[in-house]
């Protein structure tokens, strides 16, 4: 039986796992017909339901065609414009505007933040209730009002701050608030969450009735993240910025770059693992169970940790997952059995060949740097061995690409002749295995549902989501904002940037690595890299980092943020996204790569997104972002 979420009705529960959907919302919320704000505080209940409604302003995170992080960011592609025109696509396709922008956050955080800024304002009203847990719903709706703050800030950068609420016979004047200055901005959500951290509990006291509320390791770890996204090249000291002032002349960026920013964040990331620590967060390590009496290979059970690390439900490597978005699988999923209802599939995304080439070979170097990989001929055709089989159909033929790889590659990926465990088959000697080509199972059989890429997106699909002869069962999971690896990855970038190449760096990739089953970066580099040293110096470790959290965090919706204030994505998604000829049906038809989409840009001005002209000609006070 799934276990209730805190702010979730009983009636609710079956609705999360049939409608399955990230952009409803399951909460209780303000009642109707109360006569006053006030009224909705004289009991616990009524303020409870007020807790739920601040819970409830936060964004879809596992919603694909809303959340840019998953499209935008060149990882995956769908069938656009004809069969999936979602806003996150039209990003993605360089359309964004200032008359109507998509994925336009403004309004509804906004709405968010005041709800928090009432919640804060009217709590000390009640009187049913202990100081203790008044502190701690003060404590979770305050992280709120911060989280909701930064997701505008790391959109439009400098924002008015709703320090309270607007008073109701405030004048025109007082409500058209100016944005503030960018370091402002940080420095107050920092703020926010330092006071709230004390009261928060350091583990989920009650997983029946509060798992997805806020705790110590949800605020410290995402104070570390605004810290690392400050202290970034596209918000510190950034020349693009350069003429962005106030309507009152006031600069809204120092353009002066403070290496103190990363000793802050570098500071933040550590104590924010510390607390992880304590809290007995820790990396994921799969298992079946007990009972089980299946024995499996050391290849699928690394494969199997870094799917679990995010589908597997409150898992152990979990620090934030948030229950209210739950992602679609449908969207994603293929099928594998020949007699399976091809009418019933309905996946139309798919991972980019960009994707695939990022992910290391087997000796943990990138493809191209690899002195055994031969990169020049990667597109030519191999067949698979029986030693192969955890990996690669034996005797299938597909491309070398795919052929030793990392294990994150064949966890990630999904791909034409790959192994797929799970779905149905939970023993190593009874996998599935994918097959891609036109007229096959999980190929092109009718145009609105195959993948326009000739990749799956393996990593988010549940190993217990199953699909029956015509309908999907879906094994629903709370989606990760935040785990374990990818805070470890942030301090090892933030002390990189602070120190250069120190032991603290090294031990925190490393960590990651080890689980993917790959030897250190000190080891792989010297061993394997035609840039032996590359390791050595801060700009060879920074190149590192990133393309190790692209490649740990692959599909998660990490990528488009990371490229954005790391200021690479005017370089990275410059061109368009690129796939395998899924017409063909046969290897020699199949592996010829094509573009997927003729235009896919991301102008300089994109780094910001545009404040609704509508907004701006309401609040004189307010000034446009470059570019638009």
């Amino acid at each position: 039986m799934f276990k209730k979420l805190f702010y979730i009705k009983t009636a609710l529960v079956m609705s999360i796992i049939g409608a399955l959907s990230s952009c409803n919302k399951y909460l209780d919320v303000v009642p109707d017909n109360v006569a006053t704000i006030e009224s909705a505080f004289t009991m616990r209940v009524g303020a409870e339901r007020y807790l739920f409604t601040c819970y409830y302003w936060l964004p879809g995170h596992a919603d694909i065609g809303w959340n840019p992080g998953f499209v935008a960011g060149g990882e995956m592609w769908s069938l656009f414009p004809n069969y999936e025109n979602t806003q996150a696509l039209n990003i993605a396709a360089g359309n964004q505007n200032a008359m109507s922008p998509y994925i336009d956050s403004w309004s509804s955080a906004f709405a968010g933040i005041r709800d928090c800024n009432v919640f804060l304002e009217h709590i000390y009203m009640v009187q049913d209730i202990t100081e203790f847990e008044r502190k701690q719903w003060i404590a979770e709706v305050k992280f709120l009002k911060a989280y909701l703050h930064f997701w505008l800030i790391r959109m439009y950068s400098p924002i008015p701050l709703m320090r309270e609420s607007t008073p109701i016979n405030a004048g025109v004047e007082e409500v058209k608030k100016p944005r503030e200055p960018f370091d402002v901005c940080i420095d107050y959500v920092v703020e926010l969450i330092d006071e709230a951290i004390p009261d928060l509990p350091l583990t989920i006291r009650d997983e029946v009735s509060d798992l997805g509320r806020i705790t110590k390791p949800v605020a410290a770890s995402m104070k570390a993240y605004m810290l690392v996204t400050a202290a970034s090249p596209l918000f510190n000291g950034n020349s693009l910025f350069a003429d962005l002032k106030a309507a009152d002349n006031t600069p809204l960026f120092n353009q002066t770059e403070d290496k103190g920013k990363w000793e802050r964040a570098s500071q933040a990331c550590k104590e924010a693992i510390d607390i992880c620590h304590e809290g007995g967060i820790k990396l994921y390590q799969f298992s079946l169970g007990t009972g089980q009496n299946v024995s499996l290979s050391d290849t699928t059970k690394i494969q199997m940790s870094i799917r679990g690390s995010v589908t597997e439900r409150w898992n152990m490597e979990t620090i934030w997952a948030d229950p209210n978005s739950v992602l679609d699988q449908s969207t994603l999923y293929t099928v594998w059995d020949p007699f399976v209802n091809p009418n019933a599939l309905q996946g139309r995304y798919g991972p980019t060949l960009q994707l695939a080439e990022l992910f290391y070979s087997k000796n943990g170097v990138p493809i191209n740097e690899d002195k055994t990989f031969d990169y020049s001929d990667r597109y030519a055709l191999e067949m698979a061995t029986p030693e192969q089989k955890n990996n690669i159909k034996p005797f299938y033929t597909t491309s070398k690409l795919h052929f030793n790889r990392e294990n994150r590659f064949y966890a990630t990926m999904g791909f034409d002749g790959g192994a797929w465990y799970g779905q149905g088959r939970n023993d190593d000697d009874n996998l599935w295995y994918l097959e891609g080509k036109a007229g096959q199972a999980a190929g092109f059989q009718r145009r609105e549902a195959y993948s326009p890429t000739g990749y799956w997106a393996k990593k988010l699909i549940a190993y217990r989501t199953v699909m029956g002869q015509s309908s999907l069962t879906q094994d629903w999971y709370p989606w990760p904002v935040m785990r374990l690896a990818d805070l470890y990855l942030l301090y090892a970038e933030a002390s990189n940037e602070a120190e250069g190449p120190n032991p603290e760096a090294f031990n925190y990739i490393n960590l990651v690595r080890k689980r993917a089953g790959l030897k250190t970066v000190e080891e792989s580099w010297s061993v394997f890299s035609r840039q032996s040293t590359k390791y050595q110096s801060q700009d060879g470790l920074r190149s590192i980092i990133q393309r190790e959290r692209m490649i740990e965090l692959a599909l998660e919706g990490q990528r488009f943020w990371d490229l954005r204030r790391w200021m690479k994505a005017h370089e990275v998604l410059a061109g368009p996204p690129e796939g395998w000829h899924v017409l063909g049906d046969s290897p020699e038809t199949y592996y010829r790569t094509q573009t997927v989409y003729n235009t896919r840009s991301f102008r300089l001005r994109e780094y910001l997104w545009p404040i609704r002209d509508a907004v701006l000609l309401e609040n004189r006070n307010l000034v446009q972002n470059p570019g638009w």
